[in-house]
């Protein structure tokens, strides 16, 4: 059974797996690298995406760097630093000072770096990295990363002979902080030879009703499919966050305002109460007893500080 959140993504799913099996068939023939970019808003899917093609390789990768961006402040080369915290092999041939540098680590004094001689010496730590490949390259959240790493994923992608995919998520640029900038990286990514360009958008009804029948264990009713995918957009995110609580069997379907009163409640327990609040709006259309829902919507909008909405309810 395909795991819930990689439902109505199969299409894409293949393709990746098409573009890495070019990969595996010019390494040997001294072939450069190919890039495949999943961009979509937040919760659609990217990560999972990109975990799940990881997983169906063949072969598998001989080396998966990943690195992504920081929640807040990103400093140059945050990637490559989360990339070389993990990195437990030999020596770099790069000097120590620029790895410390590189690597974000403590006493990087001494010896300054132009520019271009860093992103230079990055690439080259980044090929012996994946030697002797084939290797996947992720590249979580690049809306999110410094103009430094930007510089140094766009190098990699057109890097002659590099045995690598790179794999790249984003959310649209201008949710990057740094939106022209973003929009550029991801234009150069899209140009190279043989780049794949995803766009994860909503499911449509018929992969909501496919997710509802996963978690009840039978078939759900035509009303329950549209208020669902109504309610949530189709977002991937927000309809496992509301499946969350439901059971993985049942015999017959989980009424959506059963499900979603389960839902708001915990999250409400869990110091959550906006995620409570989008339970409670989901559930309040199929509820034959508002009276609970409306219940857990006043003390959710309460605890967020939304007093009209408190007052609504």
């Amino acid at each position: 059974m395909m795991p819930v959140t990689m439902v109505g993504r199969a299409g894409e799913l293949d393709e990746l797996a098409g573009v890495w099996a070019r990969v595996v068939a010019g390494t040997g023939a001294g072939g450069g690298p190919r890039t495949a970019i999943v961009s979509g808003p937040a919760g659609s899917g990217k990560s999972r995406l990109v975990e799940a093609a990881l997983a169906a390789f063949d072969p598998a990768p001989g080396t998966v760097l990943f690195g992504r961006a920081r929640v807040h402040s990103p400093a140059p080369y945050d990637w490559l630093a989360a990339v070389l915290s993990d990195h437990r092999g030999g020596e770099l041939p790069v000097p120590a000072g620029a790895l410390a540098w590189l690597a974000q680590r403590g006493g990087a004094g001494g010896a300054r770096y132009a520019p271009g001689a860093l992103l230079r010496l990055a690439v080259t730590v980044v090929r012996t990295l994946v030697r002797p490949g084939p290797a996947a390259i992720v590249v979580e959240d690049l809306h999110a990363l410094d103009p430094a790493s930007l510089n140094l994923i766009a190098e990699l992608a057109a890097a002659p002979g590099l045995p690598a995919l790179l794999l790249v998520t984003s959310r649209p640029p201008g949710e990057s902080d740094s939106a022209r900038l973003t929009e550029r990286t991801l234009a150069r990514l899209a140009g190279t030879p043989g780049a794949v360009r995803q766009y994860l958008g909503p499911l449509a009804a018929a992969h909501v009703g496919r997710l509802l029948e996963q978690v009840t264990g039978a078939p759900p009713s035509p009303a329950q499919v549209r208020s669902v995918h109504q309610r949530s957009g189709g977002n991937p995110y927000r309809l496992t966050e509301l499946l969350a609580t439901a059971p993985a069997q049942r015999v017959a379907p989980v009424p959506v305002a059963e499900v979603a009163l389960r839902a708001a409640a915990g999250h409400l327990a869990a110091g959550l109460p906006e995620t409570a609040l989008r339970a409670v709006e989901v559930g309040l259309p199929d509820a034959a007893d508002p009276v609970p829902l409306l219940r857990l919507g006043v003390a959710a909008a309460t605890a967020a500080g939304r007093d009209a909405d408190a007052a609504r309810y």
